[in-house]
């Protein structure tokens, strides 16, 4: 039986709001600025508004998609027609940030991780942790998500608006080859290609992703990934290892590991975190056993310390 949450009651699926432009470059800390700028009158209309747009120096519809992109990474937050930055946004984007131009691969994986373990961005969400195989073309990934939409009754989910989707996912995350018929414009990367973790294969159109070990995500970033996913999805003291592994919108999931990927991450959390987590295989039950479950702050704390050890691989 399908589970995870694309399959609950009343789940509302989302197919656009990025105007068919994949994340780039410096779009999360213009974004950061302008909120920040406004912090005299945050509601979001004045912030996005008509007279605004000349500051983000691009089009109408590119504002849009830079909004849609900081929102979905958790960078910025709306409520209430007001908008702020988070502490990931501030931490990253804000003044004297961790990473304002996305040069870290920490940054990139911790975008990846905010688009694909939490099913707001249906199409992101379900290829990540729902399609069955390693080996796709783009018909393949429309014809699952119709398949899926009609089984649900998402009514709102036209073809076209999902071929849309598609094609802007695989821009996310696979270096397209330049073409005559493509401008500048439309052979910009997006930043989170340099993960790797789809890439192109044989015919033109076809794609793989790339599961296995991953030699930049940082041990900081997966712990961060766990609380996330624990938080969400159990209050119990322990978590099995088959759910860090296989469950939709787990760290195994998402970033594409195998179960002896999994288990080489899981040895070391005890040292790592200081004892606040714990990998145990007592009578045979593989699982990780904590002490509490840190907070937010704590979770991004743990991110914080791969910066550190990226500079320090950089100057050895």
């Amino acid at each position: 039986m399908a589970r995870g949450p694309l399959y609950q009651e009343g789940y509302r699926p989302q197919f656009s709001g990025h105007e068919t432009f994949p994340l780039r470059y410096g779009w999360l800390k213009k974004t950061v600025d302008a909120v920040r700028d406004a912090a005299d009158d945050p509601r979001s209309n004045i912030v996005f508004s008509d007279d605004a747009i000349a500051k983000f120096g691009v089009g109408r519809n590119m504002v849009r998609s830079m909004r849609h992109w900081a929102k979905a990474g958790d960078i910025i937050s709306e409520k209430d027609g007001s908008i702020c930055t988070t502490a990931l946004g501030r931490k990253l984007f804000g003044r004297g940030g961790l990473d304002p131009y996305m040069e870290h691969p920490v940054t990139l994986w911790l975008i990846h991780w905010h688009l694909c373990a939490h099913p707001e961005k249906t199409t992101w969400f379900w290829a990540f942790n729902h399609f069955p195989a390693s080996t796709f073309d783009r018909e393949h990934l429309v014809r699952g998500l119709e398949r899926l939409a009609k089984e649900r009754g998402w009514l709102r989910a036209a073809g076209a608006t999902i071929r849309s989707d598609v094609a802007c996912f695989i821009r996310t995350y696979a270096a397209q080859q330049p073409t005559a018929k493509a401008g500048n414009e439309d052979t910009l990367e997006s930043p989170l290609t340099e993960l790797g973790l789809i890439k192109a294969v044989g015919k033109r159109d076809g794609f793989r992703f790339a599961r296995g070990p991953k030699s930049t995500l940082g041990d900081g970033v997966f712990v961060y990934a766990l609380i996330d996913f624990w938080t969400r999805y159990s209050k119990a003291s322990t978590l099995s290892f088959e759910a860090i592994a296989h469950e939709p919108g787990s760290p195994g999931r998402v970033f594409l590991l195998d179960e002896n990927d999994v288990v080489d991450r899981l040895v070391v959390l005890d040292e790592f975190t200081k004892g606040d987590f714990r990998w145990s295989e007592t009578a045979g039950l593989k699982q990780v056993v904590r002490k509490t479950l840190p907070d937010a702050g704590a979770a991004l704390r743990f991110a914080e310390r791969d910066y550190g050890r990226a500079a320090r691989r950089v100057a050895a």
